[in-house]
């Protein structure tokens, strides 16, 4: 009787241990055998990053090409919560106009900043239903007589 309870004891506190662990997910650009803070300023070009690296994970928008981005992150999930972001690094490269690296940047996590999103929608046009109405809605509605000319292009003689 006492090594039974002592048994589902110890079973019940390893449960309770292994739900306490957090998921680690990995996700964005994974450096497999070259570390973006390899390339070096002035001697590499776009032809030398692509070849270590590979594609970027991103470009620049408005800068027509010049700048990469090689972006990579960590984030753990315990039970029942959302995703936190523990770790992330985004390393910029610039090129010059002749291509050669121009220099190297490389963020962190402390270096993001918040921005406040606007919780506001766009307003549609027409009338909000409510639940009811959506789903009694077509109720006492008649369906249309079914014919053997009921294919997708025609048009319904009636």
């Amino acid at each position: 009787m006492l090594r039974t309870n002592l048994l589902i004891a110890a079973l019940s506190a390893a449960a309770l241990t292994v739900g306490c662990a957090p998921v680690v997910g990995q996700n964005g650009f994974q450096a497999i055998d070259a570390k973006p803070t390899d390339i070096v300023a002035g001697t590499d070009t776009k032809q030398t990053v692509l070849a270590r690296l590979g594609t970027p994970s991103t470009t620049s928008t408005f800068e027509r090409d010049n700048i990469w981005y090689y972006i990579s992150q960590v984030t753990e999930k315990y039970t029942y919560n959302r995703p936190q972001v523990t770790q992330r690094s985004v390393t910029e490269i610039t090129f010059n106009d002749a291509g050669q690296v121009a220099e190297v940047r490389t963020l962190g996590l402390d270096d993001g900043q918040h921005l406040a999103m606007n919780g506001r929608e766009t307003p549609t046009r027409g009338r909000q239903l409510t639940i009811l109405e959506q789903l009694l809605g077509n109720v006492g509605r008649g369906q249309l007589p079914r014919t053997d000319e009921d294919q997708p292009g025609q048009q319904r003689r009636e």
